[in-house]
């Protein structure tokens, strides 16, 4: 019986947040699919129940919300499989972090840093948002985690 290798305890980190997107894209894919006629009217009934309680607080993300959860309620079939793909790749990925695969390495560094330029380009032209601030920052820890555990391992 072969022993599973040494993996850092950052790279656990990283494979705990790969598993937690994970699992929340399928929780996301089981209510659209349970909710979807309903979509539209508990995001309209939520968005009045946080202007209430904390007035325009994250007003551009809730609304981006209800746009595209309108948008999701009239293609639902599709944002499901969109969705299932987006949960296998967190998983995919997760495992092979885990297992301590070369391959989920490299697909770990460039998966989150090609989105970086974006991220920034979006904070730059568009309103200040600090859920856009905290991806960007959360994608720049994954690189340089996974980045610095691709230089132990002699991968760069």
């Amino acid at each position: 019986m072969t022993e599973s290798p040494q993996v850092s305890r950052s790279i656990k980190a990283v494979t705990l947040y790969e598993v937690v997107k994970g699992v929340g894209a399928l929780f996301a894919a089981l209510a659209l699919w349970a909710w979807h006629n309903d979509v539209t009217e508990f995001i309209s009934h939520a968005n009045t129940a946080w202007v209430a309680r904390f007035g325009t607080l994250f007003s551009v993300q809730v609304t981006a919300m209800i746009r595209a959860a309108h948008q999701a309620s009239q293609n639902w079939h599709i944002f499901i499989w969109l969705i299932l793909g987006y949960a296998s790749l967190r998983f995919i990925e997760a495992y092979g972090l885990w297992k301590d695969k070369t391959w989920a390495y490299w697909y770990s560094v460039l998966g989150y840093g090609i989105f970086i330029p974006v991220e920034i380009y979006y904070l730059i032209v568009r309103p200040f948002d600090w859920i856009k601030l905290g991806v960007l920052l959360l994608n720049i820890v994954v690189v340089i985690v996974v980045y610095k555990q691709m230089r132990r391992k002699g991968l760069l």
